[in-house]
Parts: structure tokens; C-alpha cells; sequence
């Protein structure tokens, strides 16, 4: 997977959390192919170096490196291997995320806090790490979170997970209002439905919880809404990103946009 020379964020050094599969890969592998320098950062270690060398062989523009974003002392060594390959941090996407269904009443706090740690904490943890790195290099940066139109709107049994993704545009406002006199703008990607393994898992779960088919849950459930009946896609998802990790600007920063086919519009 070779880039395509000269791109958006040309020799920049990006940090995707998640980044062995799914939309995390994708937005990994479309910052390569814009010039940047990568760090597959996820919790599956073996997964993200040969992810790493899948996109570059030489190992000179990508790399690997095992991470649970919910445990500061791996986040902070984690970032730090980054740092020392790569002398710099320009974007972080905080990407790594989990999914439990279950109604309120029947939710254990250990799966509460799990989906927290990943979330939230992970999205903090990363992000302070970041901010350092960015603030003492001094030429700004970009961080991206990975949100979701449930970050906007709310579906039934999945109370920890929406309670998660509304907080992260709480998060990316205060690092936006922080982060801004040192140029580092902070903002949140919101998808709708990605057709990923995170939701291929979801479709048996909501079926049995919902009592309905598992093509009843695509159809009623996780499209109703949209205006095309079409799942995003992880490059639609990688787009948004490459357009937030490149633009230049303070003038977009604290914001969410959300990448829904219409499944929640604003």
C-alpha cells in the first residue's frame, strides 16, 4: 500500500487508537496514503504492527504499537515509543471503542465502567498525553474523537455507550477551548451505522433483546432513518477525518459532524 506522494498531511505523525480493523484501519490507512506518518495504536499488539506493515514494509512511515487507552501507564508509554520513533505527535483520532446492549435495569456496573474506561477514559487519557506532546512541540495539531449520531440522539439499551459518546463532545469543546492558543483544534466525528464487526455483533443482540428478526434490526432499526437505506461506510468515516486532520485553521474547532446517510440531521 503505497502513498500517493505529496498529500494533505505530508509528513505529519498521526496516532489512531482502534486502528488494527474497522474504521480506525481505514482512517489510519487514508492518512497514509495523505503523506502521514502512522501509529496503529490498539490493544490487539500483534494486530497492529502487521497492520503497520501492511501499509509500509520498511517500517519508515508506520507503526505498531499495543495500547489499552484505558490504562494510563500503557497510554503514557505507549505515546511515549511514538514520540521516540517519530519526534512528534500532529493528531490524535481516539477512536478505540466497545459496545454492550442491555436495558437499564438489567446493565451490570462492571460492563458501565468497561465501556467507560474505553470511551471515556481512553479519550482522556490519549488526549492529555497528545496535548503535551503538541503544546511543548509548539506547531499545533489536531485532535478528532470518534463520536456517533449517539452522540446526538439516543436508541434504547445502549445506556453507557450514549451517556459515552455525548460526553465526548463535551470533551472536544474544552480541549477546543483550551487547545486553541496553542493552534491544536479538537473536534468529533459522528457515524451513523458502519457496517464493521462492532455491528455485525450488534445484530444478533438487538434481535434477542428486541424480540425481532436480525433482518428486522437492519432494516427497522439500524436504517429506518436514514434516506437511502445505506450503511456508512469506513471511507466515508476516514473522509471526515482526512478533512478535519487538514484543515488549517482555528475556524473549525469544537464541532461534530455527523456522517449519517441522514439517519440524524442537524
Amino acid at each position: 500500500m503505497g502513498s500517493t506522494g505529496m498529500g494533505a498531511l505530508q509528513d505529519k505523525v498521526a496516532v489512531v487508537t482502534g486502528a488494527a480493523g474497522g474504521i480506525g484501519k481505514e482512517i489510519a490507512h487514508a492518512f497514509f496514503l495523505e503523506g502521514a506518518k502512522i501509529a496503529i495504536a490498539d490493544l490487539k499488539a500483534e494486530q497492529a504492527g502487521a497492520t503497520a506493515k501492511e501499509f509500509d514494509p520498511s517500517g519508515k512511515r508506520a507503526m505498531g504499537v499495543g495500547m489499552d487507552v484505558g490504562d494510563e501507564q500503557a497510554v503514557d508509554n505507549g505515546m511515549a515509543k511514538v514520540l521516540a520513533t517519530f519526534g512528534r505527535i500532529d493528531i490524535l483520532v481516539s477512536n478505540a471503542g466497545i459496545q454492550h446492549i442491555a436495558p437499564i435495569d438489567e446493565l451490570e456496573f462492571s460492563q458501565w465502567k468497561k465501556l467507560m474506561a474505553v470511551h471515556l477514559d481512553g479519550a482522556f487519557l490519549t488526549t492529555r498525553a497528545a496535548l503535551r506532546a503538541m503544546y511543548k512541540h509548539g506547531e499545533g495539531g489536531s485532535i478528532i474523537y470518534m463520536g456517533s449520531v449517539h452522540s446526538k440522539e439516543a436508541s434504547p439499551l445502549k445506556a453507557p455507550y450514549v451517556t459515552a459518546k455525548h460526553g465526548l463532545i463535551g470533551l472536544a469543546k474544552v480541549v477546543a477551548k483550551e487547545g486553541a492558543k496553542h493552534k491544536v483544534r479538537a473536534n468529533v466525528i459522528c457515524p451513523g451505522y458502519v457496517w464493521t464487526p462492532l455491528v455485525q455483533k450488534q445484530i444478533p443482540e438487538t434481535a434477542k433483546a428486541r424480540g425481532i428478526s436480525e433482518e428486522s434490526v437492519i432494516k427497522d432499526v439500524m436504517l429506518r432513518d436514514t434516506v437511502d437505506g445505506e450503511f456508512t461506510t469506513t471511507a466515508d468515516v476516514a473522509a471526515a477525518a482526512v478533512f478535519f486532520a487538514s484543515f488549517k485553521s482555528n475556524a473549525l474547532t469544537g464541532q461534530s459532524l455527523i456522517v449519517s446517510h441522514g439517519w440524524s440531521m442537524e
